[in-house]
């Protein structure tokens, strides 16, 4: 534990440099509080016993129809203004206060208050069930938790979407996607038509952490990109940061996408599903012990290898295109202090046609043990397996061989919520992730026209250290301050390599199992602070470092099933990105509307690329070919909302720039990064027809991205050969697109089991041939001459849903 002393002390020491304080909670300094319950011995009680006259009031917060834990629910107390706190990822929720009689009020977006009125003279749990209001579903579309949080919460760049709020957002075959609806707001940007890679302000793909239940997931795509891995069925919720990501969160550069799974319904068996034009789901869930435990299950898959079944041609019809997915959750309350979840993702993808044949997918499963040491300190320790793999095989000829792949996760993590009084809270925790990566390896026959190449697979070991601190200073002005210790070891066994700025070996040592060999740390400082100029408007800053210690290399602009990870090394060194925001927050009309404004600039460090013609595949010595530079990024994005009425939705725009500087690349000269589209808009509107029919549509609009375009050619042995200009110095048309869609759903009538729905869209309306490629060929008639190719995946794709519930 003397790590996570040291880190607590700097902390401490740190925050009293800014002048913020920590107050006293106990009669004892906080710092002390927190090193005496960092040893969990029988003295943590006694250090935290509430002083005279204060008492604590701690409970959770459910949806009395599921028993499911609302997380972010709101918690205050009517005769304090100002004093209130949000319930934890848990649903939990603690609140120190004088001792006296109090009405205590818990409420979440979509369910109607709930309050009760205590005489409090000693700590008490309260729980809360709070009931949905129906009603108000067709009042909000995608918002945060509420409009009032918004302005009162420290962190900026913080947007939560709710899968019961995005049903209606028309999408690609009917298919309700999560990562498609975010990629709606401002500051993340798609990375393409028929990709589900997407960039969070100037970043790179790779450089944003996706969590499922607390499980890294690496690729977040179905079909090559055309679909997400998340089952909408199995969500609950998804949270995004843009950058100031708290201190628990790291390994990223740009954004943290944090999913939570259903809990499952722990009152009474339910089912859902859907049938489209694509693919099908079915979801089940129910109690395994009413009240105390609960179960659920989600499968989805597509059919298209079906309907390849009814093609004349042999080729077509046997091939295979299909994915299918499965999530698993249970947990159970074993009594008020102690409950145990696990949570599991099995997902897969199969092409094949002819004698080439690739599959890939993601498997991850979540263990965690909530414990309540004191009406003050909640604790969660988590154990979890992740592990992205992919398979190539090609059997045609004298290509006899296959490529395999995998990154594999073993993760491990303490964190804990100390609650010393109304105002504070403070988090803190430990975690060590043990990484083992398995980069492209090439398996041939012996006639094959490529050879068999040795494993590489490399282990490393991440360990992080983390503390933050949320202070309520006043009625109007909140902090959240962090400080996160991150140290990464490359591990042998193996021969590891250096290479000068030439890519030449200059260094090569073989290392044992185990054996260290290099480490770095590293500090990453977090900061955030509001102040409420009035009730209804708040003024945000805020500034983080984050780290990244796995990097992605990819030869397209979007994610890939064959994408290759490489681990900070000899000579990979660790990520570095800084980041300055600023944001301006308004309710307008009582809540009715809001709007934000953020701004921010993002600076770089070593950025990773690869030398013109890398083949990234089989390449023993791919760090050979890296190049390494920095970059920036910076823009404003506004966000105006509409979250109440008949009519809601909302308008985002973003100006941006993303730019990279490589001294091998472009004469060293500053290029736009392959992501960097400087206009880019969307309009959501859904409009509440009549009880049964609501109808909906989206506008997209943006720049293209930057590409490389070749300005001439020269003939070599009589062969054309293209020249290329600057880096990324050109660009695709613009993209634009119309989504329109209805849904017709029979109102819930009080005591009916089976409710259903019709979900009908238009994606592309106007049949809009936006560019998914552009290649440049020789022209047939004329050597001397160059034509390009657009080609474009989807003109008009009318879809069909049928949805229903039980």
């Amino acid at each position: 534990m003397k790590p996570l002393a040291i880190l607590f002390l700097v902390q401490v020491n740190r925050t009293r440099a800014l002048g913020l304080g920590w107050g006293r909670a106990a009669g004892r300094p906080l710092g002390l509080l927190l090193l005496a319950g960092a040893g969990f011995g029988p003295q943590t009680a006694q250090a935290q016993a509430a002083p005279q006259g204060r008492i604590t009031i701690s409970g959770t917060v459910k949806d009395a129809q599921t028993g499911e834990d609302l997380t972010g629910a709101s918690v205050r107390l009517v005769e304090l203004p100002g004093v209130g706190t949000a319930a934890n990822a848990y649903g939990f929720y603690t609140l120190t206060v004088p001792a006296g009689t109090y009405t205590v009020e818990a409420s979440f977006v979509g369910y109607p208050a709930q309050r009760r009125q205590l005489a409090l003279g000693k700590s008490q749990r309260l729980d809360f069930k709070l009931t949905p209001g129906g009603q108000e579903l067709n009042e909000v579309v995608v918002t945060g938790r509420s409009s009032q949080a918004n302005i009162s919460r420290a962190q900026g760049g913080v947007e939560t979407l709710d899968i019961k709020q995005i049903a209606k957002v028309p999408v690609l075959f009917g298919e309700k996607d999560v990562i498609k609806t975010l990629t709606l707001l401002p500051g993340i940007k798609t990375a393409g038509e028929g990709s589900s890679g997407f960039s969070v302000r100037g970043g790179n793909v790779d450089q944003n952490l996706i969590l499922l239940d607390e499980a890294v997931v690496y690729n977040a795509s179905h079909l090559l990109g055309f679909f997400s891995t998340f089952n909408s069925d199995a969500i609950k919720d998804l949270t995004v940061f843009k950058g100031g990501m708290p201190a628990q969160y790291g390994g990223r550069l740009s954004s943290v996408v944090d999913i939570k799974m259903k809990d499952g319904n722990n009152q009474q068996l339910h089912g859902s599903g859907g049938i489209g034009l694509i693919a099908s789901r079915l979801a089940l869930e129910g109690p395994l012990v009413k009240g105390k435990g609960s179960f659920l299950l989600t499968g989805r898959r597509t059919y298209a290898d079906v309907f390849l079944k009814l093609s004349r041609n042999e080729t077509t019809k046997n091939a295979s295109l299909y994915f299918y997915d499965f999530n698993a959750k249970a947990n159970y309350t074993l009594n008020d202090r102690n409950r145990l979840y696990f949570s599991g993702y099995l997902g897969r993808d199969v092409l094949g046609i002819n004698n080439f044949g690739n599959n890939y997918g993601n498997q991850t499963a979540t263990l965690r043990y909530n414990h309540l040491f004191t009406d003050k300190l909640f604790s969660n320790t988590t154990l979890i397996f992740s592990k992205y793999s992919y398979q190539i095989k090609i059997r045609a000829n004298e290509q006899d061989f296959s490529i395999d792949s995998k990154i594999q996760d073993l993760n491990l993590k303490q964190d804990f919520e100390y609650s010393p009084g109304a105002r504070q809270t403070l988090r803190f925790g430990l975690n060590a992730i043990y990484h083992t990566i398995s980069p492209g390896r090439v398996t041939a026959a012996a006639d094959a026209v490529v050879n068999s190449t040795a494993d590489r697979t490399n282990h490393s070991l991440e360990t992080a250290g983390y503390v933050s601190h949320e202070w309520s200073a006043t009625d109007k002005l909140d902090f959240t301050t962090g400080l996160r210790l991150s140290q990464f070891s490359l591990l042998g066994s193996g021969t590891y390599s250096a290479y000068d700025t030439n890519g030449k070996i200059v260094s090569s040592q073989t290392y044992n199992t185990g054996e260290v060999v290099k480490t770095y740390l590293n500090l990453e400082p977090r900061f955030a602070a509001s102040y409420a100029l009035t009730p209804d408007v708040s003024l945000k800053a805020g500034y983080a470092r984050n780290v990244q210690n796995l990097h992605l290399l990819s030869n397209s602009a979007s994610t890939s099933p064959t994408d290759l990870y490489v681990p900070t090394s000899l000579n990979v060194k660790p990520e570095l990105a800084d980041q300055l925001s600023g944001g301006y927050y308004r309710r307008l009309q009582g809540g009715a509307y809001s709007f934000s404004a953020e701004i921010y600039y993002k600076w770089l460090q070593r950025q990773v690329d690869y030398r013109d013609g890398t083949n990234l595949n089989g390449n023993q010595d791919v760090e050979s070919t890296l190049l390494y530079g920095k970059g920036r990024a910076y823009g404003i994005e506004l966000l105006l909302r509409k979250e109440t009425g008949r009519l809601t939705g909302w308008v985002g725009y973003t100006l941006s720039k993303s730019q990279r500087q490589f001294a091998d690349i472009n004469a060293g000269a500053w290029f736009n990064a392959r992501q960097d589209r400087p206009h880019d808009l969307s309009v959501v509107g859904i409009y509440q027809l009549s009880p049964k029919w609501s109808l909906s549509g989206t506008i997209v609009g943006s720049t293209g991205n930057a590409v490389t375009f070749p300005i001439g050619k020269y003939f070599v042995a009589g062969q054309a050969v293209s020249l290329y200009g600057a880096r990324n110095g050109d660009r695709l048309p613009s993209y634009q697109r119309l989504d329109l869609g209805a849904t017709l759903e029979k109102p819930h009538q009080q005591g009916q089991r089976w409710h259903s729905s019709w979900n009908f869209s238009i994606y592309n309306v106007l049949g809009r041939e936006n560019p998914y490629t552009i290649t440049f060929e020789t022209n047939p008639d004329d050597a001397t001459k160059t034509q390009a190719l657009q080609t474009a995946l989807f003109r008009m794709i009318p879809s069909a849903t049928y949805n229903f519930s039980f």
